[in-house]
């Protein structure tokens, strides 16, 4: 196995923008056998452009996916009901352990 001329930095990059496609098909179809299949055909094109190793080439494939992703985001992401932002975030807050009402002040 040859060692690859691209850095930790890139391998990154691409992995990121291969969970990006593939949790934007999820958000799209909630049912994980349909998404199984537009997963597999995500991770198929990624496979097809594996062995690119020309920087300009690969710039422009990765260009390209991005605008493809760009132009299928979701106008209302799935968000987790626990995450920041999603219907039960913060809901439940444990009450403060400091008094709420300082009884002290009010009786002088």
């Amino acid at each position: 196995m040859s060692a690859s001329p691209f850095s930790s930095a890139h391998r990154l990059y691409v992995k990121s923008l291969y969970r990006r496609m593939l949790k934007n098909e999820l958000d799209w179809v909630v049912r994980r056998d349909i998404w199984r299949g537009r997963a597999q055909l995500i991770r198929a094109e990624f496979e097809r452009n594996r062995d690119v190793h020309e920087p300009r080439a690969l710039a422009q494939i990765l260009e390209q996916a991005e605008a493809a992703l760009a132009r299928k985001l979701h106008p209302d992401p799935y968000i987790p009901p626990t995450m920041p932002g999603g219907t039960k975030w913060e809901r439940n807050i444990p009450p403060t352990i400091a008094p709420l009402y300082d009884h002290t002040a009010a009786h002088h």
